[in-house]
């Protein structure tokens, strides 16, 4: 029987990476993820050349970020992998392309216990795309959802903000590049870019402690804005107390980038959350068993404003821009 070029890339670079018993070999139509007793939660997110990714990057990265910006989501409602699917739009199929992303995807799958359930392949004659259908377990009735931030409450951030920013920029030249003249430097950044560090460790931490979460996608203000608007609360953040790597903080003080393109730039993939005031201390040394730093950036108050970001003189400063935005 004639195997279609379609069927016979899925079997040459995808079939040996869907093990689990509930992907069929990636033989049938759909999948089986098989209940446990907990919800399921699911999210998607896609990422396209050109504006997740670069064209020159790595197969292996875009495999990798792919599959962690959806695990990044899963972190940050307090749920535990459970399973994936996969959509990709390729211009045609370049094994020296399909073989290091197929490896890559892999191997994530298995070190975040994630694993391939199935998908789809197709051709477009546009930019390559990569989508991915992620699931998560929480205990019924237990995902973190963005609202349910209360006034009072502290608002924590996981590691360190506007690295992957950094890293797009010393990509793309010009005074970013220029500046970080260390060669460790401009990889790590641009690492932070292209392979982001899911917080899966600590699913279950903030669904133990926090009152509402979202991952940090699209800039760390405009993510806040999001949160407090669905809870229907403001905030008040202390911009020094924004964690910064050593690369970002010593970019800052040479005056390469002001802090405003740190917070509004996006791809950070931290957990943003907010939590009452006597979970602090537990949520704090939790993370720290689980060798996650977290910061503490300012308080949820009360009002419908837009949330009010202090210098360290205690001026509020109005940014003139608070996220990346698609359209």
């Amino acid at each position: 029987m004639a195997v279609s070029g379609e069927d016979a890339l899925i079997a040459r670079y995808f079939r040996p990476i869907a093990t689990d018993p509930g992907a069929f070999h990636l033989d049938d139509d759909a999948a089986v993820l098989r209940p446990d007793g907990n919800d399921i939660v699911v999210t998607t997110d896609a990422i396209i050349e050109g504006v997740h990714f670069l064209s020159d990057d790595p197969p292996d990265t875009v495999a990798r970020k792919a599959l962690r910006v959806n695990l990044s989501d899963l972190a940050a409602k307090g749920a535990m992998p459970a399973g994936f699917v996969l959509t990709l739009a390729l211009r045609n199929a370049d094994e020296a392309w399909l073989k290091p992303f197929a490896t890559a995807l892999g191997e994530d799958a298995a070190q975040f216990a994630c694993p391939l359930l199935g998908g789809d392949t197709v051709s477009t004659p546009g930019p390559l795309m990569v989508s991915v259908t992620a699931f998560g377990r929480v205990p019924p009735g237990k995902m973190i959802h963005r609202s349910g931030a209360k006034a009072g409450e502290r608002v924590m951030v996981t590691g360190t903000i506007g690295d992957a920013a950094l890293g797009l920029a010393i990509l793309r030249g010009g005074k970013v590049h220029a500046a970080a003249s260390d060669k460790a430097t401009r990889e790590a950044l641009i690492g932070r870019y292209r392979v982001p560090q899911p917080r899966v460790a600590m699913a279950e931490i903030v669904r133990g402690h926090a009152s509402a979460a979202m991952d940090v996608s699209d800039g760390l203000a405009g993510d806040l804005a999001k949160l407090c608007g669905v809870s229907g609360v403001s905030a008040v953040i202390d911009l020094v107390s924004i964690p910064l790597s050593d690369a970002a903080q010593d970019l800052v003080s040479r005056g390469i980038v002001g802090l405003e393109t740190l917070i509004a730039g996006g791809d950070d993939y931290e957990i943003l959350c907010t939590l009452p005031e006597d979970c602090v201390e537990a949520f704090a040394q939790a993370a720290r068993d689980a060798g996650v730093a977290v910061s503490s950036i300012g308080t949820v108050v009360a009002g419908s404003a837009d949330p009010k970001f202090i210098d360290g003189q205690g001026r509020e400063i109005a940014l003139e821009r608070l996220s990346y935005s698609h359209f």
